[in-house]
């Protein structure tokens, strides 16, 4: 990757933190980057890479900072963001919120990390788990004399440390997935995506290792056995924990897994999804002093299932005021500061119809207004569902010592950017 120095700067450009890895650059650098990015924004040519002579400084924006690589060589670009992205994200799990009070609250801490993710321009421990064995926000846990590094850094299974003990051993597993829609005014679907992740919590004693098997399409194939009910995955990620080989090889997921909380893998389809709740809505404007708003929702999903906590947004004109309302289910309310109508219904079983009527009166004599036009916006969960129809077929637990271990698996469905337009 080879950064030779990072530096963290306020919204000013003043240097609140920084780290010289490689000794072959004048750190005075930096005090150009601040007036190019600056030209740059006047010029509206801003770039993610600004150079001034021989340096390059790659930079990303977080909050209230600017963090920054600075290089003379040819450097891996996406090797150099992707690492301080992981720097963001270290930071948050260690101060919660990375703005530049936490930095000025947490300068030894800050700096313990900076030493420890890299060495000599090149990533080495960005795992902030291994890295909170070592490195606390109270100071260094490392005894004097203490030569001997945590056993994580050294360990082939970096992600996981020696030793664990459990009374009960449990893996729970959640299937989540997001839907991501748009559907046009006229009722045609113009985007669908599911974004799924599977995510573990893990209390098992030992090393165990861990088998799962999906319905997946490609694997069904290699073995010739009936495809008709399985998922065609895409765009896999996975926790760095997965053997990838024994998957390329035989699409077996198997693992040794982080201790508690992790995500295993991610994954995306991009298929038409058939809307699971379907909103119609009807505006009524009555000589522009009121307006009336009919809204008729459909749960489209099989009445074994129901979604909860579904929040319904519709918009109204900014000027309107007096809301009165009327449900067959759930509670309507006014929401002023997003000019919007929030209709909750706390469960809505699959097959069934709900109507809300929701009157307002218009103050303004105005010509038609384009805010109505905003999208209605929907927020729900359905548990124990999954739109793509992903299933976990198995979940072996295998450890040498034996023991017998609980696998619990939950599925949900989730609303990600759910949108419908309206006339």
């Amino acid at each position: 990757m080879s950064a030779s120095a990072i530096f963290v700067l306020d919204l000013k450009g003043k240097v609140l933190i920084c780290r010289n890895y490689m000794g072959n650059m004048d750190m005075n650098e930096i005090d150009h980057f601040m007036p190019i990015l600056m030209k740059r924004e006047e010029e509206a040519e801003m770039t993610p890479l600004v150079t001034h002579g021989s340096s390059h400084f790659l930079w990303i924006k977080h909050n209230n900072l600017y963090l920054v690589a600075m290089t003379k060589k040819n450097a891996n670009a996406a090797l150099v963001y992707s690492f301080l992205y992981r720097i963001v994200q270290v930071f948050q799990e260690y101060f919660k919120e990375l703005e530049e009070e936490s930095i000025r609250d947490n300068f030894v801490t800050v700096y313990e990390l900076m030493d420890e993710i890299m060495d000599f321009g090149f990533p080495q421990t960005t795992d902030s788990k291994i890295l909170q064995e070592y490195i606390t926000q109270q100071g260094h846990k490392l005894e004097i004399g203490a030569v001997r590094p945590p056993a994580t850094v050294t360990n082939a299974v970096s992600w996981r440390s020696e030793g664990i003990k459990y009374r009960k051993n449990e893996v729970f597993m959640d299937v989540i997935e997001s839907v991501n829609l748009l559907v046009s005014a006229t009722g045609s679907v113009l985007r669908s995506e599911i974004v799924g992740s599977i995510k573990l919590k893990v209390i098992l004693s030992g090393m165990p290792e861990l088998r799962l098997g999906l319905n997946d399409k490609v694997l069904f194939e290699i073995t010739g056995r009936d495809k008709s009910k399985t998922v065609e995955l895409e765009d896999v990620k996975f926790h760095q924990c997965v053997r990838l080989s024994r998957f390329q090889n035989d699409r077996t997921i198997s693992f040794i897994p982080p201790d508690g909380e992790s995500e295993l893998m991610s994954y995306r389809l991009n298929t038409t999804v058939k809307p699971l709740i379907w909103i119609e809505s009807v505006i009524e404007r009555f000589s522009h002093s009121r307006i009336e708003i009919k809204v008729k929702a459909r749960s489209q999903f099989k009445s074994r299932s129901t979604a909860n906590n579904v929040s319904i947004f519709v918009p109204v004109p900014n000027d309107a005021d007096s809301p009165k309302f009327k449900t067959s289910t759930g509670s309507a309310k006014w929401v002023p500061e997003k000019n919007a109508v929030q209709w909750n219904i706390k469960s809505f079983p699959g097959g069934k119809e709900y109507l809300m009527r929701a009157h307002f009166g218009l103050p303004s004599v105005e010509s038609e207004e384009l805010e109505a036009k905003r999208p209605i916006t929907v927020n729900f969960e359905i548990p124990y569902f999954t739109v793509s129809g992903i299933q976990v077929r198995y979940l072996k637990i295998i450890e040498k010592s034996g023991y017998q271990a609980l696998p619990w698996v939950r599925y949900i469905t989730q609303s990600g950017d759910y949108q419908l337009r309206t006339n």
